[in-house]
């Protein structure tokens, strides 16, 4: 039998296999095709089920990306009023410090009300063992002068040296250089109070009168003598004596009642 006479019979075998089929299957009632049914179930439902999970996947990916892109949005508007939150806050600590610094002036104006007062605030610093100098924000232009008085809440600061249009430095009473002409409150009797270079926190009164009686804790203030510092303005207080061999060279430490390390506002005692 040739290749061309096997084809022959055996597609006619698959076409009577196929009538046959088809002939039987159209003579079995409906409800007996369940059979056919779970078989093409099993082979199907598996190929079904995996293209639905694909398509979860998918879908759950898109929501993810989507989700992701509202928090960096909301991140966003999150950092945002945070940067306008804080620009409030940095308002608010200067007008607080503003308020602070208007109120110090006003008290200090209250407590020396017998004087003309120019309100003034530090604006730089040099404090050291060998010279103890300040820097306030007011100058000529705002009438302060050289040789005026400067005061703080505590007491005496120190006098103006030099003079810009917008600015004045001040020698202040701890330096090395500065002397203040004193009294003691339990004696009329005059002293010279002097800075330290080996200490900057204290003055040094000397040139006590051999018959003043010296106690510790004695309040100093200005005796009005020199030409520079008015009379009555407090300084501090003796926080020690020291007696030598001779009583014309006993000497006593003051301490300044105002803190020079934390010095902010002042007043300018104008002319």
């Amino acid at each position: 039998m040739n290749r061309s006479k096997q084809t022959e019979v055996l597609g006619g075998i698959i076409t009577t296999i196929i009538l046959i089929l088809l002939v039987f299957l159209s003579n079995v009632e409906i409800g007996k095709l369940t059979f056919f049914e779970s078989i093409a179930n099993t082979i199907v439902s598996p190929i079904q089920n995996m293209f639905i999970s694909l398509k979860n996947k998918v879908g759950g990916h898109n929501e993810y990306f989507s989700n992701i892109d509202d928090l960096i949005i909301e991140n966003n508007e999150l950092k945002e009023k945070n940067r306008e939150l804080e620009e409030k806050v940095r308002e608010l600590e200067i007008i607080k410090a503003d308020n602070e610094t208007m109120q110090a002036y006003m008290n200090l104006s209250q407590k020396y009300a017998e004087y003309k007062t120019i309100p003034a605030y530090v604006i730089n610093k040099d404090i050291s063992n060998l010279s103890n100098n300040i820097v306030i924000n007011v100058g000529s232009d705002d009438g302060v002068g050289v040789k005026m008085t400067v005061i703080a809440d505590k007491g005496l600061v120190g006098h103006v040296i030099s003079v810009t249009k917008n600015t004045a430095k001040v020698q202040v009473i701890i330096d090395p250089a500065s002397t203040v002409s004193c009294s003691i409150s339990t004696t009329e009797q005059s002293l010279i109070c002097k800075g330290t270079i080996d200490n900057n926190q204290v003055l040094r009164a000397s040139m006590i009168p051999t018959g003043a009686e010296l106690i510790q804790g004695d309040s100093v203030s200005t005796s009005g003598i020199g030409g520079i510092y008015r009379k009555g303005i407090y300084i501090g207080n003796i926080k020690e004596i020291i007696t030598t061999s001779n009583i014309i060279d006993r000497y006593a430490i003051v301490e300044p009642a105002v803190d020079f390390s934390k010095l902010n506002n002042v007043l300018v005692i104008a002319e």
